[in-house]
């Protein structure tokens, strides 16, 4: 079996943990390990093979994560533009196709928690055994409250699908959730590459033509054009296949189960404390009741309040009630409307070299902690906007300054013009701490014009 994993989502109702640089899957939100990795960690001694689906910005976060795990029988498949999740798995069914034989896919979203591993497992491998007998299989978990975040199942028989129904209203779903042929839909799947291939090609043709057109043109790289998925109709593997299907059951997932789409979720599945409160942060809480509160470094208090989600990050703080978190994606949209930079970024943000956090900002000047990992390497660049001055407190930097090179202590400091060629690296053994002060008439993350750089990024 393989397990292809969809690292698609950006989890916009986990705002603002959740953003499009760092999506909730690969955030500590609970547990030891983030999503990701829990996701790996679970298939990981069953699967022959993974393969992770993403988009470029998140690649290198992945491959940190997976080493952090000490996972190594992988293959990502690099979308520079995604077009929903029936072209990402078509995409890993060729590469399948290609390169192993009568092999079943356990598809499967990277941001769910799956407690109970061993039903979980139990549940998988009565699916595979439908998946060879050329059926494509679905896991329905049993409804615990009436959620209008979910899609249903209706099941007939013992794993045979009636009908699936798409998030329904909160009455809809309370009638449902009397009912014991009603199945919250997990988003999971089993089938093989060649079932699923020639059913796509059937019910969505146009898909399975461009998708294999641009599985063809860069299968030697598995890093997928933008121009060409851009050819590939956006349709969700629900609405393409699953829904179309003539040979389909429906397992049952005997398991906790919860893709975390909102913060009532995460309210639900943590611990509390005696008044009913979930608190991730230093503080005091008193006379509160049923409250989700979380802060990332400041000290949080409350006094007498209740059914309050509060979430507080470095840059951004969400208040709302318990019981509306999933209106969090409309607050997600606003801001994408005054192109807030909030809906994309962190204050702290990964590269391949290791990260930097923005300490304070303003419309002339930016302060950054930069971390470089040992043997990191920036790209070697210019900048036509900003100077960069650099100040290093912790490691020795190995600085290119046009044709020189400059071996600078910590408490030493060098400066970098605008449009002077430049490039920080780490060659010593412990990491390279630096503050970089950026001050210009323009101090976006795009004002750099990378002329080498051992990281292939454009």
């Amino acid at each position: 079996m393989i397990n292809v994993i969809l690292c698609g989502g950006s989890g916009t109702r986990l705002w603002p943990i959740s953003r499009d640089s760092l999506p909730k899957q690969f955030h500590n939100i609970y547990g030891d390990h983030t999503l990701f990795q829990q996701t790996v960690l679970r298939n990981h001694d069953h699967s022959s093979k993974i393969i992770i689906i993403l988009n470029q910005d998140l690649y290198f976060v992945a491959i940190d994560q997976l080493e952090e795990i000490n996972v190594s029988n992988y293959v990502i498949l690099v979308e520079e533009e995604g077009r929903d999740t029936a072209a990402a798995i078509a995409l890993a069914s060729f590469y399948v196709e290609e390169h192993f034989e009568h092999e079943v896919l356990l598809v499967t979203p990277s941001d769910h928690i799956i407690k109970n591993e061993e039903n979980y497992k139990n549940s998988v491998l009565k699916a595979v055994e439908f998946a060879n007998e050329n059926n494509i299989v679905v896991f329905g978990i049993t409804p615990t409250s009436p959620e209008t975040g979910y899609g249903y199942i209706e099941k007939e028989n013992d794993n045979d699908v009636k009908r699936f129904v798409e998030k329904p209203n909160l009455e809809t779903a309370k009638k449902y959730l009397q009912q014991d042929s009603f199945f919250w839909n997990s988003g999971m799947f089993v089938f093989s590459s060649a079932v699923y291939l020639n059913d796509l090609k059937i019910n969505e043709k146009l898909i399975y033509d461009m998708s294999f057109n641009v599985y063809t043109k860069s299968k030697a790289t598995l890093r997928f054009k933008k121009e060409e998925m851009l050819k590939i109709p956006s349709l969700s593997v629900d609405y393409a296949v699953i829904e179309k299907c003539d040979k389909l059951k429906m397992v049952y997932g005997d398991f906790d189960w919860s893709d975390l789409g909102s913060f009532d979720s995460l309210y639900t599945i943590n611990e509390k404390d005696d008044r009913n409160n979930y608190v991730n942060s230093e503080g005091v809480v008193l006379d509160s009741y049923n409250n989700y509160f979380e802060s990332s470094k400041r000290t949080l208090c409350a006094v007498g309040v209740n059914d309050l989600i509060v979430v507080d990050t470095d840059d951004a703080l969400l208040i709302t009630k318990i019981g509306q978190s999933q209106r969090v994606k409309e607050i997600v949209s606003e801001l994408k409307k005054q192109n807030s930079d909030l809906v994309k970024y962190h204050t702290e943000m990964y590269r391949p070299w290791g990260h930097y956090t923005v300490l304070e900002e303003s419309k002339d000047y930016k302060i950054k902690k930069i971390l470089v990992k040992p043997k990191g390497k920036l790209s070697l660049q210019k900048h036509l906007y900003r100077s960069e001055h650099w100040v290093v407190v912790d490691g020795r930097a190995t600085v290119t300054k046009e044709d020189m090179i400059h071996m600078v202590e910590k408490n030493e400091s060098i400066y970098i013009s605008p449009e002077e060629i430049h490039r920080i690296e780490n060659c010593e053994k412990d990491d390279l701490i630096l503050i970089e002060v950026q001050v210009g008439s323009y101090l976006g993350e795009d004002d750099i014009i990378r002329l080498e750089d051992v990281y292939n990024r454009g």
